[in-house]
């Protein structure tokens, strides 16, 4: 919870002035989010499901991870509003939440961490396939949607694991089940290794693989099931891009995890710091929900035909369109 009421006016002027500043600043980029990047990351994930859900027939494997990742991103928009105007976020909280809703907010957050981190490690992976196999089914849309399947189920049972000690950790010492698991930090260490360290690895191999056969130019570069040249930008651009917004945030799990900082420096200035940078990471983070579907819109050529094709239906209602009509009497004649 961010508060300066621990800090001595006379003793330590210094620390709460650095607080309260540090506090300011927090709570105006908190703000700055609601109003803008989160309304604008709703719509816009919500278009990028509904677009291409309406369009199945013509979805491509990057599509469908896509969705994936704007579905997670649709769980932290709906996580987000809750957080930044909760008490750790601002210095003029609308409400403050019990410890129940505290553990399902972080683990609804985890379970998205999850599903975008190992969507986007994926999405490079098959990426390589499909530069080094194309037409192959093993980077096909139908094994992408049973993949994706799968991370959202490992997502759920992985954070099982730290709910244990999240749970523990917020619950009476008189439990002998909980008494040897009120470890906050263990949480944190799983969460950092499965959630960054594990995907960072796989996405550093699937670097080195397509490097190393952009290097080797074949005749299969000529192949006309080949992605467009397009939408290879965008999956490079979303994985550094998730990755960078993601990396922050990992990075204060680590320290709290190797430091203990909030429990060797109670109230000093170091605390309040890093209170300060963890707010600012989980903001980035909150962020890859905002800028995953604005690249997606911008980099896909496709998704303003999907579109126009979806707002020409909702016109046409029941009665098929009038290009439709014509496509059909083409396959007929």
């Amino acid at each position: 919870m961010w508060s300066c009421v621990g800090y001595n006016e006379t003793a330590g002027g210094t620390n709460l002035a650095l607080c309260q500043d540090l506090g300011l600043v927090l709570s105006i980029f908190s703000l700055f989010y609601l109003f803008v990047c989160f309304p604008v990351g709703l719509c816009y994930n919500a278009l990028l499901v509904v677009v291409n859900l309406s369009n199945k027939v013509s979805m491509t494997m990057p599509d469908v991870y896509f969705v994936n990742m704007a579905i997670a991103g649709l769980v932290l928009n709906l996580v987000a509003p809750v957080e930044l105007l909760g008490p750790d976020f601002t210095r003029w909280p609308v409400w403050r939440y019990d410890d129940e809703v505290y553990i399902t907010l972080l683990i609804l957050f985890n379970i998205s961490s999850l599903v975008i981190m190992y969507s986007t490690t994926l999405l490079s992976l098959d990426y390589y396939i499909e530069r080094a196999l194309p037409r192959t089914y093993m980077s096909s849309v139908y094994n992408t949607k049973h993949v994706c399947g799968f991370i959202w189920g490992g997502a759920v049972l992985t954070s099982f694991s730290s709910l244990l000690f999240y749970v523990c950790n917020h619950v009476s010492t008189k439990i002998i089940e909980c008494s040897e698991m009120q470890n906050k930090g263990a949480a944190d260490a799983i969460m950092m290794f499965i959630g960054y360290v594990v995907p960072a690895v796989a996405v550093l191999y699937a670097f080195a693989l397509i490097l190393r056969i952009r290097k080797e130019a074949t005749p299969l570069d000529q192949d006309s099931g080949r992605l467009d040249p397009s939408i290879h930008r965008l999956l490079l651009a979303c994985v550094c891009v998730q990755f960078v917004l993601w990396t922050p945030y990992y990075t204060t799990l680590l320290m709290l995890t190797v430091t203990d900082v909030p429990g060797k420096w109670y109230r000093s200035r170091q605390v309040t710091a890093y209170m300060f940078l963890r707010g600012v990471s989980q903001l980035l983070a909150f962020s890859s929900s905002f800028a995953m579907p604005l690249m997606y819109r911008q980099m896909n050529k496709n998704f303003s035909h999907k579109l126009q094709r979806l707002l020409k239906r909702l016109n046409c209602g029941e009665q098929p369109c009038p290009h439709e009509r014509s496509a059909v009497q083409q396959v007929i004649t």
